[in-house]
């Protein structure tokens, strides 16, 4: 049966979609130091790539010589991210792409097999990115928050950097013109935002930690004086899940035989925690100070080549077209239109440099 040309560009999308995640996963196979995670990386390489062929010859292309994408400057970026936060992250990160992607293919008038193989690839991926977890399924969707907020902070923390040093840059630019000047505000932001990013991120995490360390020390109290109490509860947890009193009953007396999964078991349906993914305050500082300080370079780094309107200009179009881009990989994460996405971003950053460069300049008249 003939395809349309809609459908012709359709599977072009998904071809090239399919290459790009076969040169990702190519490359997590091979900074993965763990063998038995890399074999998995390796494996979703390898069927991404069968995807693609599968895509090349619906649109009548040879499937020989399929091979994954050139990833160019994303496997730099590819390479730092997992240098900073591992390629457990970065698979939380992938699932959301993954399951979009699956859902669009669910769409087509003929999925073929491809969208049970992308089912597959989706339940691999989610083992990859909760690697401890039970039940795989457990997780969908919650990949910003990550192990224990370390993601998120890095992640808020490159827009931070990027929204308040492109201010910054912009308003001191508008009140001299001289380079060396910018550049000792630049790095001066970098260096007091990223610490203080740190410290701020370390405080919050600390306190939230100590917060969920107190809730363990009640609940796992709690059990040890009342635990006839504790099972009944337990039990009433069950039921309102759709099992009868009997069975709930039953349940809650083979998990309250053993006191560390009971604990673990109040504290997921009480307050929703789980005593492995408490938070790491010190990781959650060092990403985010990290991820400020990247963010921060891209309106300073032209300066260190020149002083003039075009080395401004220069840092005014690398800074939009930063916040274009973290704009929507926020907006991508969030599940919302990476367009508006970046759209939002590079206005209420782009407002932000131009006020201030607008009050530089007029303080900047003035000193003069």
């Amino acid at each position: 049966m003939a395809i349309t040309t809609q459908q012709i560009a359709v599977y072009h999308r998904f071809l090239g979609t399919a290459r790009r995640a076969a040169a990702i996963y190519g490359s997590l196979a091979r900074m993965e130091s763990d063998s038995d995670r890399s074999a998995v990386f390796q494996k979703l390489s390898d069927n991404e790539l069968q995807h693609a062929a599968q895509w090349a010859e619906l649109i009548g292309r040879s499937a020989n010589g399929i091979r994954p994408a050139r990833l160019g400057l994303a496997s730099i970026i590819l390479w730092l991210t997992t240098k900073m936060i591992g390629t457990t992250f970065i698979a939380k990160f992938l699932i959301r792409g993954h399951e979009k992607n699956l859902h669009e293919i669910s769409r087509l008038p003929d999925p073929t097999l491809i969208a049970e193989a992308a089912r597959e690839q989706a339940q691999a991926l989610r083992r990859l990115a909760y690697p401890d977890s039970e039940t795989v399924d457990h997780h969908e969707g919650g990949f910003l928050a990550g192990e224990g907020g370390t993601l998120r902070a890095a992640v808020l923390g490159v827009n931070d950097g990027l929204v308040s040093n492109f201010s910054l840059v912009m308003g001191v630019a508008g009140g001299t013109g001289d380079s060396q000047f910018i550049i000792l505000a630049g790095v001066a932001g970098i260096l007091a935002g990223s610490f203080s990013m740190a410290a701020g991120e370390y405080i919050s995490m600390r306190s939230q930690k100590d917060v969920y360390e107190n809730i363990v020390r009640l609940e796992r109290a709690e059990l040890e004086l009342w635990p006839e109490r504790e099972m009944e509860e337990l039990a009433g947890f069950f039921e309102e899940k759709g099992l009868s009193k009997e069975e709930a009953i039953s349940v809650s007396k083979r998990i309250s035989a053993n006191p560390e999964i009971a604990l673990d078991m109040h504290l997921r349906e009480e307050f929703g925690l789980d005593r492995e993914d408490l938070g790491s305050p010190w990781a959650a500082a060092f990403a985010s100070m990290v991820a400020f300080s990247f963010g921060a370079i891209v309106p300073v780094f032209p300066f260190f080549f020149g002083n003039s309107g075009l080395i401004f200009g220069i840092s005014a179009a690398l800074s939009a077209l930063a916040l274009v881009v973290v704009g929507a990989g926020l907006a991508w994460m969030s599940g919302i239109s990476t367009l508006w996405g970046g759209s939002r971003m590079l206005l209420v950053g782009g407002i932000a440099a131009a006020v201030t460069f607008g009050v530089g300049t007029l303080i900047g008249e003035t000193i003069t």
